[in-house]
């Protein structure tokens, strides 16, 4: 295996993206194509060494046993006839139609697997002869002696760096790895079946494999893989996305605020609930809803979805159900409307754990934002009536001047705070044992001011109902030559940031409140 497999992405990205800047293309008219040959690379390197496999194990020349796609297929392994084969493109003469042999090779391995029927892109006549040979030569050049899951890793890596190129768009199928990682750790979805109705591209359900597999059992037998989304590219997008990484699950179109074609009663059918939805988004038909059972609390007066996503999560989880979300800031102190569904939430005693994580840890937009943990379960539990708020606003690794994640042993130790407060064993293995021991010397969870804080029912009553962890966990004390200028001035920013979305808000709702005075007026 290659010493820096992170130093590979980054040469296959830079290569690829050199080829774009030298073409009329634009980001989105150029990802899914790129996307594409990287799938086609990875099923090329898996059939080819269940191939070498196989033929090993087969019967000499002139035998009676011939191999067929069954037996590819037996091994999780999509089967690919020579048309499709990586390699044989590779060797396509430079006066041959290569946009269509691509085109056609796509075909090809969709008409042998059934559950990539439509999935796989097949516009490569749209580019230019010279770019698709040069891309094939630039995918050619991954390593073969690279261990399962790097071809998953590359992957999501140019999704990552597509979501930056393509702003807004791009935030609409790719949530930053670092939450998903720590939705994942905090909520263990160690087995069951997994709902994500916002999915964009799969990365909840590749991270929850990822998770599984680290504790030593089987994604493909231990969980179950459920998602909705908007768009058929984007499906598109997820299903090769899984397939990538050797998973499979049931993928389908829909607008989740109308239909949700895997929750249509708000039944609650799901062991985890996993998602990323877009924020603060207005424009819902509220007719079309009234009634739904999924929004269980009522519907909004606001022209806002943020609650009905909140719902929807909820509805979905059945009685022992976990759900982990990402959501606006906004939400956590919402008034009126959005403040009685929250009571009703809180009142359920599902509000399990609540994080606030920094701003720049999404591609498209600045803002902060938090991190919700509901568990139906805990109702059975001494943790009933109780919420922990973790503030996470000055954890993170700065990437650059506009971009922060988590680094693993930050991951790790975020996730051990909710396994000690709900008195579960820690995990170290990503090194998190010297921070744990810093912080919770007696190996027990304990409130810590500018950290973590356990929280009463009746104290987030007191309090109006708000699920911001700012207005419990309190400040850390500094002594005045630890004052840092330059972090005070990002937290003041962010906390403006903030204000500011609320502002906007409380503007709308003024503006909408006048219109309907004067319109009333006039009648």
């Amino acid at each position: 295996m290659p010493a820096n497999t992170t130093e590979i992405e980054k040469k296959l990205w830079a290569s690829a993206d050199s080829l774009r800047a030298n073409s009329k293309l634009k980001a989105s008219e150029y990802s899914v194509p790129v996307l594409g040959l990287i799938f086609l690379r990875f099923a090329d390197h898996r059939f080819s060494q269940l191939d070498q496999e196989l033929r090993k194990k087969a019967p000499a020349p002139g035998g009676r046993y011939s191999l067929s796609k069954i037996d590819y297929q037996a091994e999780g392994v999509m089967y690919l006839p020579e048309e499709a084969r990586f390699s044989n493109l590779l060797k396509l003469p430079e006066s041959q139609d290569i946009g269509k042999a691509i085109n056609d090779a796509m075909k090809a391995i969709e008409a042998e697997n059934e559950e990539l029927l439509g999935v796989l892109p097949k516009t490569y006549n749209h580019l230019d002869k010279d770019m698709l040979i040069a891309l094939l030569k630039t995918f050619s050049g991954i390593p073969m002696d690279v261990e399962g899951d790097f071809f998953g890793k590359v992957y999501e890596y140019f999704l990552g760096r597509f979501a930056m190129s393509e702003g807004q768009r791009g935030g609409e199928f790719f949530t930053p790895t670092a939450l998903v990682k720590l939705i994942v750790e905090i909520i263990e979805p160690y087995y069951g079946r997994i709902f994500d109705p916002a999915c964009g591209s799969g990365g909840m359900f590749v991270q929850s494999a990822r998770f599984v597999e680290s504790h030593q059992r089987n994604p493909s037998t231990d969980i179950s893989i459920y998602g909705q989304e908007k768009t058929l590219e984007t499906v598109n997008l997820c299903k090769m996305n899984l397939a990538v990484h050797g998973l499979s699950g049931d993928i389908k179109q829909t607008n989740s605020y109308y239909q949700s074609l895997h929750n249509p009663q708000g039944q609650g059918d799901f062991d985890f609930v996993m998602a990323n939805p877009p924020f603060n988004v207005n424009g819902v038909d509220k007719t079309k809803i009234k009634g739904d059972s999924r929004y269980c609390f009522g519907l909004p007066n606001v022209d806002n979805a943020n609650y009905l996503w909140i719902q929807e999560f909820y509805s979905a989880l059945n009685e022992h159900g976990r759900a982990g979300f990402v959501m606006a800031n906004s939400a956590s102190d919402a008034r009126n409307s959005e403040m009685e569904i929250r009571r009703q939430l809180i009142q359920s005693q599902a509000v399990d754990v609540m994080v606030s994580i920094a701003s720049n840890f999404f591609y498209t937009v600045t803002l902060p934002c938090t991190l919700w943990f509901l568990d139906r379960g805990k109702r059975e539990t001494d943790r009933r009536d109780k919420v922990l708020f973790i503030d996470a606003r000055h954890i993170y690794r700065q990437l650059d001047r506009a971009h922060r994640d988590f680094t693993p042993q930050q991951t790790e130790f975020l996730a051990n705070i909710a396994r000690l407060y709900r008195g579960e064993a820690i995990e170290t293995a990503k090194g998190s044992t010297a921070t744990i021991q810093e912080h919770f010397p007696d190996g027990v969870y304990a409130d810590i001011a500018g950290l973590c804080k356990v929280v009463t029912l009746a104290e987030i009553e007191v309090q109006g109902w708000s699920l911001n962890p700012g207005r419990y966990v309190g400040v850390t004390e500094r002594p005045v030559d630890d004052f840092d200028f330059k972090e005070r001035l990002e937290e003041l920013n962010e906390e403006l940031e903030v204000l500011n979305v609320e502002a906007r808000e409380l503007e709308e709702r003024i503006a909408a409140n006048v219109m309907a005075l004067l319109e009333g007026g006039r009648g």
